[in-house]
């Protein structure tokens, strides 16, 4: 049995090296990362990525695929079910970081595989809908900025980087808890609402510094 991970990063203060060390500090013991560089989880299928085609090649029954969060492996609703389901029928169990998902197609009783699927396909609905939702606050964020003079005025340089505002998304879609979130990133309590309350603003501030 070998447990992978798999990263995807898409914007360019986001790190493969920062998702494996959440791994590990979640205590995963990564033998070893398959990672995508500058690669949309909306447009790109996890098939269709250079190292995300690997996976299919590398996992075979009994392995263990890591990923931060499902939105990893994609956020459009019919591909990241198709994929999950797919490494269940070879024997991969499939495993989150952020709130410790399981998905095992081991499972024979016809309640727990619908429980298992009912979930999958939250998540996965999840992924696609906070991908949206993420792309709207950008061009609200784009339309904020040029409306305020676009760079002529930065104001304050925000507290948070793009990589902690997606986490901060990320965690808010899956009801986390303003301390849990504050633990986890690092944040204070007053920027993590301001990315909650005021997401076009959040954007535009990351836009004006270049960020």
């Amino acid at each position: 049995m070998q447990i992978v991970l798999y990263s995807r990063v898409s914007t360019a203060d986001q790190t493969i090296a920062h998702q494996e060390k959440q791994a590990r500090d979640a205590g995963f013991d990564i033998d070893r990362v398959v990672a995508d560089h500058g690669v949309s989880g909306i447009s790109t299928r996890l098939a269709e990525r250079a190292e995300g085609k690997r996976l299919f090649d590398l996992l075979r029954a009994g392995d263990v695929l890591v990923v931060r969060w499902v939105d990893r492996l994609g956020r459009n609703y019919a591909d990241v079910t198709e994929t999950i389901r797919e490494f269940m029928r070879r024997g991969v169990v499939i495993k989150t970081i952020i709130n410790r998902m399981t998905f095992d197609g081991a499972t024979k009783d016809p309640m727990q595989q619908a429980v298992r699927d009912a979930l999958i396909a939250f998540m996965a609905a999840s992924a696609q809908a906070q991908a949206e939702a993420t792309k709207a606050a950008q061009t609200a964020g784009i339309e904020h900025a040029k409306a305020n003079g676009g760079n002529a005025y930065r104001g304050r340089k925000p507290s948070f980087t793009r990589t902690q505002m997606e986490t901060v998304r990320d965690m808010l879609a899956q009801d986390a808890g303003i301390s849990v979130i504050a633990k986890s990133t690092g944040l204070s309590r007053q920027a993590i609402y301001r990315v909650k309350d005021a997401p076009a603003e959040a954007e535009a501030a990351l836009m004006k510094w270049g960020m």
